[in-house]
C-alpha cells in the first residue's frame, strides 16, 4: 500500500521520521511512503506552498499523513491545510481527545471526547477582502448540503464506535440565518437515529460545560471556525496538542496530521514530541484496515507514557525524540 508523506515545516521531518519508524515496525513494512513537500519546504525548494505532485500523489494514494505546515501571519501565502482540504473535499476534521497514562498537565482524568468538525465553508474557509481602505468583509458560506454530512458523519460515527450522545454546537441566538440552517440541518438529520441521543448546545455554553466537566460529553460536532477552537480547547483537557491526533476525510480521500505546530523554537534540536503524528498514524491505520498494526501503536505510546521513563522535555523527561521513537520501538 501506497501512502503519501508530507514531512512538513519546523520540526516535522524530525516527528515524521520517528513516525515511519514505529509505522514500519508495526505493519511489518508493508507501507511504501511517497514523499512530496507543501508549505515552506517547497517554497525554499522553488516550488509554490502546494505543488500539483502532492495534490496528485494524494488523489492516486487516496492516503496521506503530514507534519505541521506553516502559514505566514499576515503575508505570504494562504494555508496550505485550508487549501488541500478544499481542493481534496476533505469535509471533516476528526479530533479523537482521549486522556492517556503517565505524566500529564491535564486537569481531568478518563476523557473521550471526539471532536467532529465541518471542515470546508464558514469564515474559517479564509473568504475575505478589504471592501474600502481601512473595511474588511469575511464571508461566512455555509451550505444545507455540507451541514447534513457533517451531522451525519457524527451520527454515523457514534453509531460506528458505540457512542451514546452526539452534542450539536451552534450560535443560531446571534445569526439565525447561517447557524440556523446548520441548525435545522442537524435536527432534520437527527431524526434518522432515533437510539442516538442529541443535544443542542450554544457554543458559549458549550465551551463553559466542557471546562466545568468535559465527561458529560461524548461526539461534538460543529462548524468550521467553532470547531478550530473547541477542538484545541479539548486537546488542552488532556494535556495538549502534542498528545492527540487528527485527521481530515472525505468521500475519497483522508490526510492524517499532527495538529501541533512547527515549532521553529526546537527545530533540528532533537527533542520534538513525536506522539501526535504517531497518534495520527494510529488513525490512519485504522481507517485503512490495518486494525492490528494500530492497537500495536497505540499499546506502545500507553506503555512508554505509563512507564514515564524515557520522555520529551514537554512531558516533563528529559528524552530526545530519537530516544523516545527507541522507546516505543521497544514496546512494540
Amino acid at each position: 500500500m501506497k501512502v503519501t508523506l508530507i514531512p512538513g515545516d519546523g520540526i516535522g521531518p524530525e516527528v515524521s521520521a520517528a513516525m515511519v519508524r514505529v509505522v514500519d515496525a508495526a505493519t511489518g513494512g508493508t507501507i511504501e511512503w511517497e514523499e512530496h513537500l507543501a508549505g515552506s519546504g517547497a517554497v525554499d525548494a522553488g516550488h509554490s506552498p502546494l505543488p500539483a505532485p502532492t495534490i496528485q500523489s494524494i488523489r492516486q494514494n487516496r492516503v496521506g499523513i503530514k507534519g505541521p505546515l506553516q502559514t505566514p501571519i499576515g503575508s505570504g501565502w494562504r494555508s496550505v491545510n485550508v487549501s488541500m482540504r478544499q481542493a481534496l473535499d476533505l469535509y471533516v476534521s476528526l479530533r479523537p481527545v482521549k486522556s492517556l497514562p503517565g505524566p500529564s498537565r491535564a486537569r481531568y482524568e478518563d476523557v473521550d471526547v471526539v471532536v467532529v468538525r465541518e471542515n470546508t465553508e464558514g469564515l474559517y474557509s479564509g473568504r475575505e477582502h478589504e471592501a474600502v481602505p481601512g473595511v474588511v468583509e469575511a464571508l461566512k458560506i455555509v451550505t444545507r448540503a455540507a451541514s447534513e454530512r457533517i451531522v451525519r458523519y457524527a451520527f454515523e460515527y457514534a453509531r460506528a464506535n458505540g457512542r451514546r450522545k452526539v452534542t450539536v454546537s451552534h450560535k443560531q441566538s446571534i445569526m439565525p440565518l447561517s447557524e440556523g440552517l446548520f441548525l435545522d440541518a442537524a435536527r432534520t438529520v437527527a431524526e434518522d437515529y432515533p437510539f442516538t441521543d442529541v443535544e443542542y448546545v450554544g457554543l458559549d455554553n458549550l465551551v463553559m460545560e466542557l471546562a466545568l466537566d468535559p465527561h458529560q460529553f461524548d461526539v461534538i460536532v460543529l462548524g468550521n471556525l467553532d470547531g478550530d477552537v473547541v477542538s484545541d480547547m479539548c486537546a488542552g483537557l488532556v494535556g495538549g496538542l502534542g498528545m492527540v491526533p487528527g485527521a481530515n476525510i472525505g468521500t475519497k480521500f483522508a490526510l492524517f496530521e499532527a495538529v501541533h505546530g512547527t515549532a521553529p523554537d526546537i527545530a533540528g534540536k532533537g527533542i520534538a514530541n513525536p506522539l501526535a503524528l504517531i497518534l495520527s498514524a494510529e488513525l490512519m491505520l485504522r481507517h485503512v484496515g490495518e486494525l492490528a498494526a494500530a492497537e500495536k501503536v497505540r499499546a506502545g505510546v500507553e506503555r512508554v507514557l505509563a512507564d514515564g521513563s524515557v520522555l520529551t522535555g514537554d512531558l516533563g523527561g528529559s528524552a530526545t525524540t530519537e530516544e523516545m521513537t527507541d522507546a516505543l520501538m521497544e514496546a512494540l
